[in-house]
């Protein structure tokens, strides 16, 4: 044996290069198993921005390691037959939030954005013991998600812009939410000027209205009343109309969160206000004409009945909104 060493050692030993053979560490299968996943989801991603799952995907995916991606999940219900009309709103923000990440410069395998329909993913649902929609929830790389993964769409609302804003604080992902262009309101605008341009053209012998105050006091009073019930704030956050509680069918038209409103609310609230304005109105009528004794207390006792009776209603509003405020008048 030590010769036989000794006389090996003396050569060099010569491997043909056919027979070389190259052996890689074997690869953890976890490691596998996570790039098909993402290829997958990069694949999916690559043909819509948000792709629908059911319950073996949303397990596979979602529910199950490994994973080291987040990934935004819509519970919803469009099927014509659930009449969601708050799930097809909530929706159109919900791909306008998609594409914007779809087409951004910053876009990685880091986010992803899904949807789970309630009747193509009746088990997650109950699943997850949820029994309303639409819901939002982030579900982190890590971990199960927290509290603050579900996105609270009754006080914030479902538009773009407080989706993004809840993602960057979730996933330090920032989005730009990037909108179609809409050209209703400048249609909407240029039909109006040519109204008023056609109506004054009609009238250019006879143009005393536009010198008629209660005219422009009447124009100036609705923007008012717009303005004040907060129709901007529609406008820019796009809440529900109403919100229909999904275990008694209970409808709520005045949101319990002074951080938030329905579109129903703001409506009430211009009327209470037009009708507390009227109520000033013959007040005032009433202290400064100079007619008849009994028909100016008459106005007087209308106007100021208007303005207890909505005044009232407005404060009890107020107060359900503006928990622990402690006044109240006639109706609590």
């Amino acid at each position: 044996m030590l010769s036989l060493a000794c006389c090996h050692a003396s050569r060099p030993f010569a491997v043909p290069s056919s027979s070389v053979m190259i052996v890689r560490p074997p690869q953890p299968r976890g490691t596998n198993l996570l790039a098909e996943k993402v290829e997958q989801l990069m694949e999916w991603s690559s043909r819509r921005s948000i792709f629908r799952m059911n319950g073996d995907k949303f397990r596979k995916f979602i529910k199950a390691p490994p994973r080291n991606y987040s990934m935004i999940v819509m519970f919803t219900a469009l099927q014509p037959q659930r009449q969601c009309s708050v799930c097809r709103q909530a929706n159109e923000e919900y791909q306008i939030l998609a594409n914007s990440w779809r087409y951004s410069s910053a876009f990685c395998n880091k986010l992803f954005f899904s949807m789970v329909d309630y009747d193509e993913g009746t088990d997650v649902f109950q699943q997850l013991n949820m029994n309303s929609a639409p819901t939002f929830m982030h579900f982190p790389p890590k971990g199960r998600p927290k509290r603050a993964d579900t996105f609270d769409l009754q006080r914030i609302g479902f538009a773009a812009e407080q989706l993004a804003k809840w993602i960057a604080d979730r996933t330090d992902v920032h989005i730009r939410v990037f909108r179609p262009p809409n050209y209703s309101g400048t249609i909407a605008l240029a039909l109006l000027v040519s109204l008023v341009g056609g109506l004054l053209y009609l009238r250019r012998n006879n143009l005393e209205f536009i010198y008629n105050k209660t005219g422009w006091a009447m124009v100036s009073l609705c923007i008012v009343f717009a303005m004040t019930s907060g129709q901007m704030w529609n406008h820019i956050r796009g809440p529900p109309y109403a919100h229909k509680n999904p275990h008694n069918g209970q409808v709520s038209y005045i949101h319990g969160s002074s951080q938030a409103q329905f579109v129903a609310e703001s409506h009430i609230i211009l009327v209470l206000n037009a009708a507390i304005t009227m109520g000033m109105v013959l007040l005032n009528e009433a202290a400064t004409s100079k007619g008849d004794v009994g028909k100016r207390r008459i106005i007087c006792l209308v106007g100021l009945g208007l303005v207890v009776f909505f005044f009232s209603f407005l404060l009890s509003i107020f107060r359900s909104k503006y928990h622990g405020y402690p006044y109240s008048f006639l109706i609590k």
